[in-house]
């Protein structure tokens, strides 16, 4: 308490000392007829104001900047600017999050098809559906009576998910974030407990593999708990990843096994619609759920999306080995050695001002960079982008339906249908910067391309194969 109190006196005798010579300074030039109004104003400000009264650097520096371009007048050198730090932003972000996007969408349809090759009980639902879908398509049926079956199949089946996209958008409304996160947890649940028993269970079957029951119980433990535990609460971000994209796996498994042959066509078509509506729609529910998120500054449910950007390592503490982590980290620890070196300084040397003046701007400089550092994080995260599990399930089906048929042509056409699709509505996000749906032009090009395939090329190069033409 001394030491603060001898401190602040000695600033204090400064200050006086400094407004004497202020005061002398002016009197000679009032006697010397000189106008005061020369004296530079800010040069008295920056004696006698304090230092925690200065203004942010950052204000400072953009009112710099603004009188510098008045002072040019060329205020179109800094629109130019701004458009190709936007472009080189947009170029940077857009090649970035093509290739994070790629890779997990890229593994997820392989995981599909390796599974309804191995295992041939996905493969046939043996007159099983579900129970959104409660007209059964014979394959006895006209093609009339097949086309309305489906059609109501697909109807019923987008009504549940409206009505249940309305729910959750409301209990998001009025806050009800118990309900949601507990709704959320049942559902990973059943995921990676009871789906992943199944796919367990028919995978021993398939290949004639005899497993106790207790051992069973044991892995399917471990593995249930540890995805529960990335996915809701902490974990490294490869691995949440890992186990989103197996739980996208597992739910396009049971679609792909108990949906009726029409009824899945028929319902991506729809669910395409229904994508459209629900993003671009004023009142679309998904539109809301993300701009409520973004007024309210919060991240959508983990369980929910498929986060392309490294941040959450950083938000959890998980792992330390990012760049900005690692700059973030050193900056603070040099911050604490700067107040250090600063106090004992201050003490050795009996609280020499020019020491603490220097020790202050080294304080001050860290923390700029320090909340430089931070910008730019919140930036990233923000500039990260984000795809709906939704959209992985439904693409997994349409891979999944074609790589059925055994014909690879089908498979590879669907695929790359998707990838250019999920490209192009990248462009269209850095294009309009807006939440953009992911579904409609994957599965518009995917459809075409499966259709195309299927009715055309296969019965096209099966004739040159059988008359033994080549081309």
């Amino acid at each position: 308490m001394s030491d603060l109190l001898d401190n602040s006196v000695n600033e204090y005798d400064l200050l006086k000392a400094a407004n004497r010579q202020l005061e002398n300074y002016r009197s000679k030039i009032n006697a010397e007829n000189m106008p005061s109004s020369s004296i530079n104003s800010e040069t008295e400000v920056k004696i006698i104001e304090p230092r925690n009264s200065r203004r942010p650097r950052d204000q400072v520096d953009g009112q710099a900047s603004v009188e510098l371009a008045n002072r040019n007048g060329s205020p179109s050198n800094e629109e130019e600017n701004l458009d190709e730090i936007e472009e080189e932003l947009v170029l940077k972000y857009g090649a970035q999050h093509v290739v994070k996007l790629f890779v997990p969408v890229t593994i997820c349809l392989i995981f599909v098809i390796a599974s309804l090759s191995a295992i041939k009980s996905y493969q046939k639902s043996n007159g099983a559906q579900l129970i959104y879908t409660p007209f059964n398509e014979d394959s006895q049926d006209s093609n009339g009576t097949k086309l309305w079956m489906s059609i109501a199949n697909a109807s019923i089946f987008i009504g549940v998910v409206v009505v249940m996209t309305v729910v959750l958008i409301l209990l998001y409304k009025f806050k009800f974030y118990k309900v949601i996160h507990g709704w959320l947890a049942f559902s990973s649940l059943m995921l990676l407990f009871l789906f992943t028993f199944m796919f367990i269970t028919e995978f021993f079957k398939q290949f004639n593999i005899v497993i106790d029951m207790i051992t069973l119980w044991i892995l399917l433990w471990n593995f249930g708990i540890v995805g529960m535990a990335a996915i809701h609460w902490k974990g490294p971000l490869i691995l949440q990843q890992i186990f989103l994209i197996f739980t996208c796996v597992q739910m396009a498994l049971i679609f792909i096994k108990y949906l009726p042959e029409w009824t899945t066509w028929v319902l991506l078509a729809f669910i395409s619609i229904w994508d459209l509506i629900a993003v671009l729609c004023p009142f679309g529910p998904l539109r809301i759920l993300v701009e409520t998120a973004k007024s309210r500054n919060d991240n959508l449910f983990p369980s929910m999306v498929y986060s392309s950007t490294l941040i959450y390592m950083m938000a959890t503490g998980v792992d330390n080995d990012t760049p900005m982590e690692q700059d973030l980290t050193s900056n603070l620890n040099q911050v604490e050695n700067d107040n250090q070196n600063t106090q004992s300084t201050s003490q050795t040397q009996g609280g020499d001002l020019r020491n603490r003046h220097s020790g202050a701007r080294a304080h001050h400089a860290n923390r700029q960079t320090i909340q430089e550092l931070e910008h730019q994080q919140q930036e990233e995260e923000e500039n990260g982008v984000k795809l709906g599990l939704g959209d992985f399930i439904f693409y997994s089906i349409l891979v999944g339906k074609a790589s059925i048929l055994g014909d690879w042509n089908t498979v590879i056409a669907c695929f790359v249908a998707i990838l250019i699709g999920l490209c192009l509505t990248l462009v269209l996000l850095a294009v309009f910067h807006k939440p953009l749906p992911a579904l409609p032009i994957s599965l518009f090009f995917g459809l075409i391309f499966y259709f195309l395939t299927n009715l055309v090329v296969r019965p096209f190069y099966d004739n040159l194969t059988y008359y033994q033409v080549f081309i």
